[in-house]
């Protein structure tokens, strides 16, 4: 490729006489500096021949060396040689940009379809336009834009129209000289191949026009279409290459492209639907969107009447704009046409309200029924079966090998005769591309891939490529996020017996049941690994059971949980989620988080009143559903016991409408996890007051700014015998050791409470004091305390040391991350010793001590009969006060079990110490963070929200 593309440049080179390329060569060892280059060293090109010195310019300046040639040559007293080259130049891209035009005038007119005038199309597209010039306008500067929106709603289209209105000098004059467009998934069958080589295959010229091309990259723009489909998976990659003639693996040419370290200065233009959106947009620099929207109402209506004549299409329309599900669709400029081209096939417009339910499934269904009829009216259902299994074999055999372009002998493989090929084409389930075969649109291939497993029976042959529905449905499992969750929303909408109604007078028996059958056995297995390290994607799950909206079915695949987390991102989301948790009857534990983005979107009508809406707090959950009904969704649930709404944004008003939930007399929950829902001091008050009479046991409001008010009014409740609160969790509340007197006051009169967590809360000596006042009075039930990270020093130890031998209740006492030091350990270690303490886990991590205090350490672990665990974390011990301790480990009257280290941090002599402990003492586990799982479950931190789920 290299020489190829050399030979362009040294036929001009061979013009210069010997004294012309002599000064040619010496002004080259400067030239360079004028576009920012290094110089070729002047020994490698002192005497070197015309040959060799192409070789080296290209190899050193592949994308400078025809500017850097042009200028020398204009230098050397050659302009006609610069005027030569320039004038070829632009013939060839003049050249270029005719064959662009023919190519895509046959693409638009024979493999595009708008299915309205082109006059009309502009109109639609009038907005995307403008924004495309304005991205552009630059001449110089490299530009990456985005081209998104859903799929069908015309992305590609708008793309080709791009390509044309350039190449008919119409767009972009004076910004680009070529503009290539291609298709990224034909690559999928490609393993390796050069950008060069790409680029060429695209070229009416011979490939030494490339050398013209790649030598002023800012005039190149690529368009690439396709993502959505393209098997490979790119990210970002540290083994890229700037080399664009160098053979590579092809995620790594398309990478390196997109990551612009190959061709840096080039511009890209991308269509990106919603699958491939969220992987590609990491890997582009400062990226610039166009938002193909669909269709609004005015060209629904136009887009009807162009279909039919006026009053019919209006007829159509009017009838469509009744049943609001449908005419929601209709905005996608694909579906709307399957709509119009299905009632087309009808005889009478009120098919529309007989047959559609609003699901996709059914939508494609009534699509190729209505083709069906339209052509094989007369047929019998077997050979219409037979017909159809054909077309549907070669759509599932492209999906299970990633291709969307299929060949003749693609065809004839698959039983697909010319003659059938010619009715597919006119029934619009195929396309022309090139000369070869596309699904009219590849969301139709993913259809008839998906409906060959209704059709398939036990008895047909066995295909190697194709994989049985289990294995489907795997696929479906381990690509959430791209083209095969298209291909199960239609496997769950397509196994509704509407459409087999739909399907079984035209084509005989379907096997609908065996595969919602399957569907449940497969989920059922899921659902049992929802606490393991792949949990199941229940949001992808809920828009599947949204599309199939058979009440039965969804009821017994929601069954199959007891345990769901969801991640609500949008208001999509949030639909589908209080759709199918209604469906939920023995749900016990619900994680739900919303986030913050979900309501700062413009608000649909649809959703109800905005008036609370908050906009200066981003998102207000559930602030547009002004009933609450997704509270009271989910709270009446027979079965629930446990809700965590870990960082979802709460507002006051929100609040209430939990707390109304909470009161009902159905309301099971008993575990409430409201932690990081920037929950206020008088949002607290609220929860407070729903506390009592409710069957709440467990509350976790940490990270929250309660603040001393908020934790005054929880007390006051605590005090109310109706309150059965046993476990209060309020780290990071923002609280101070005011909020210790009214804590006092609780823990004297609650007779239920049995462990309060109060870390990282500005408590201080002072307010520790109090709470060990109320610990040291009998009627003081509490059994653990967390005070880790609350600023206590070692005067607080003495008062703790009292609460040790006078309270028989106490069994667990967290006090890491304080400055008690060795001063305070010691008198610890004393209480521990005295026959009276009961206590059995004690948290002394982080406490800066040192090992002089391990003889009292090792003193009360071979003393205290109730210490089971022992956290010393994140402490400097010496070697010789490991020794002490593990002496005391290993005595037969040590009773621990846990003990809180982190082995890796100690020298190899300590790690062969303590490991020997271990095997000596085979009731002792040395772990490093030792309470953390325990800890983040009950105060329900999610540590991090999957953005799959």
């Amino acid at each position: 490729m290299m020489e190829t593309s050399c030979f362009g440049l040294l036929q001009y080179l061979q013009k210069l006489s010997n004294k012309e390329f002599q000064r040619f060569k010496e002004l080259l060892r400067k030239e360079p500096k004028k576009f920012k280059l290094k110089p070729i060293s002047w020994t490698k090109i002192k005497n070197t021949s015309k040959e060799d010195l192409v070789m080296q310019l290209n190899k050193h300046y592949p994308e400078k060396v025809w500017n850097i040639v042009l200028s020398l040559f204009v230098q050397v007293n050659r302009e006609d040689l610069s005027t030569m080259i320039q004038k070829e130049r632009i013939d060839k891209y003049t050249k270029y940009k005719k064959y662009m035009k023919n190519t895509f005038q046959h693409i638009w007119t024979l493999e595009t379809n708008t299915h309205i005038t082109d006059r009309s199309y502009h109109k639609t597209i009038e907005l995307q336009y403008r924004a495309l010039q304005g991205i552009f306008d630059r001449k110089s500067k490299p530009i990456t834009a985005v081209v998104s929106g859903s799929r069908g709603e015309g992305k590609t289209i708008f793309l080709r129209k791009v390509v044309l209105d350039w190449a008919a000098g119409n767009l972009l004059q004076n910004r680009f000289r070529y503009v290539f467009f291609f298709s990224v998934f034909t690559l999928n069958t490609t393993t390796e191949f050069s950008l060069a080589e790409l680029i060429s295959s695209n070229l009416p010229e011979s490939p030494e026009t490339l050398d013209d091309i790649l030598s002023d990259p800012k005039r190149i723009l690529f368009i690439l279409e396709g993502f959505d489909y393209l098997k490979f998976d790119l990210e970002l990659r540290t083994n890229l290459c700037n080399d664009c003639t160098k053979k590579l693996p092809t995620e790594i040419v398309l990478s390196s492209l997109l990551q612009k370290i190959m061709l840096q200065e080039c511009s890209l233009l991308l269509e990106l639907g919603n699958s491939s959106l969220s992987k590609i947009i990491p890997l582009l620099q400062y990226p610039r969107e166009i938002m193909i929207t669909g269709f609004p109402e005015q060209t629904i209506e136009f887009y009807c009447v162009s279909h039919f004549n006026i009053q019919r299409g209006r007829k159509i329309f009017e009838n469509l704009k009744r049943i609001n599900t449908l005419f929601t669709l209709c905005s996608n400029p694909l579906m709307c046409w399957m709509i119009c081209s299905s009632l087309k096939w009808q005889d009478e417009s009120r098919e529309v309200e007989k047959y559609y339910g609003g699901t996709v499934g059914l939508l494609y269904t009534l699509f190729m029924v209505s083709a069906f009829k339209s052509t094989y009216a007369s047929t019998q259902s077997k050979h219409n079966s037979d017909q159809l299994k054909t077309l549907c074999t070669l759509a599932v055999e492209g999906m299970w090998k990633q291709v969307y372009v299929f060949d003749s002998e693609d065809l004839r493989r698959n039983g697909i005769s010319e003659t059938d090929k010619a009715v597919w084409l006119r029934m619009n389930f195929f396309q022309n591309h090139g000369h070869n075969i596309v699904f009219y649109h590849h969301t139709l291939q993913w259809y008839f891939a998906t409906l060959f497993y209704f059709l398939k029976l036990d008895k047909d042959t066995h295909h190697p490529v194709i994989g049985n529905l289990p294995q489907l449905l795997g696929e479906m499992y381990a690509h959430k996020q791209n083209q095969w969750f298209q291909a199960q929303i239609l496997l769950f909408g397509m196994a509704t017996e509407q459409v087999a109604s739909l399907l079984e007078p035209c084509f005989g028996f379907v096997s609908t049941e065996a595969v919602r059958q399957e569907i449940i056995r497969y989920i059922k297995s899921l659902s049992q690994q929802e606490c393991n390290e792949k949990p199941l994607c229940t949001r992808n799950l809920f828009f599947c059971l949204l599309s199939n909206q058979e009440e039965s079915f969804v009821t017994q695949v929601m069954d199959l949980f007891e345990e769901i987390t969801v991640d609500i991102r949008n208001v999509d989301d949030l639909s589908a989620t209080q759709y199918c948790l209604q469906q939920a009857s023995k749900l016990k534990h619900l994680h739900l988080h919303i986030q913050k983005r979900v309501f700062s979107e413009i608000h649909d009508s649809e959703y109800g009143d905005l008036e609370n809406f908050n906009v200066d707090k981003e998102c207000s959950f559930m602030t547009n559903f002004g009933d609450g009904s997704l509270f009271h969704t989910l709270l009446q649930l027979p079965h629930l016991k446990y809700l965590n709404l870990y960082g979802t944004n709460l507002s006051n008003h929100v609040v209430e409408m939990l707390c109304s939930a909470l009161r009902c007399s159905t309301c099971k929950v008993e575990e409430l996890l409201l932690g990081k829902c920037d929950i206020s001091s008088e949002a607290c008050g609220i929860i407070a007051t729903s506390l009592i009479n409710s069957k709440v046991k467990h509350l976790s409001l940490v990270e929250n700014p309660l603040k001393n008010k908020g934790v005054m009014s929880l007390c006051e409740v605590l005090k109310d015998p109706n309150c059965v609160l046993e476990s209060l969790m309020l780290s990071y509340c923002c609280l101070t050791f005011i909020a210790c007197g009214s804590l006092y006051e609780a823990l004297l009169s609650n007779k239920h409470l049995s462990l309060l967590d109060l870390e990282s809360n500005f408590l201080e000596d002072s307010g520790v004091n109090l709470l060990c006042e109320a610990l040291k009075d009998p009627n003081c039930t509490l059994e653990e305390l967390w005070l880790s990270g609350c600023y206590l020093t070692p005067e607080i130890c003495e008062e703790i040391s009292t609460v040790f031998t006078c309270n028989k209740n106490l069994k667990t006492l967290k006090l890491g991350n304080n400055n008690i030091q060795d001063t305070g350990v010691k008198q610890l270690c004393e209480a521990l010793c005295h026959p009276n303490c009961k206590l059995q886990c004690l948290g002394l991590d982080m406490c800066e001590f040192t090992g002089d205090c391990c003889e009292d350490m090792a003193l009360a672990l071979t003393t205290c009969n109730t210490l089971k665990s022992l956290n010393l974390d994140w402490n400097l011990l010496e070697h010789s006060g490991l020794e002490v301790l593990c002496d005391a480990l290993n005595h037969k009257d040590c009773k621990l079990k846990m003990l809180g280290l982190d082995k890796s941090l100690f020298p190899e002599k300590s790690q062969t110490l303590l490991q020997a402990v271990e095997k000596e003492n085979k009731n002792l586990n040395v772990v490093h963070f030792p309470w953390i799982e325990e800890e983040c479950q009950k105060r329900g931190v999610r540590l991090l929200w999957n953005s799959t789920n």
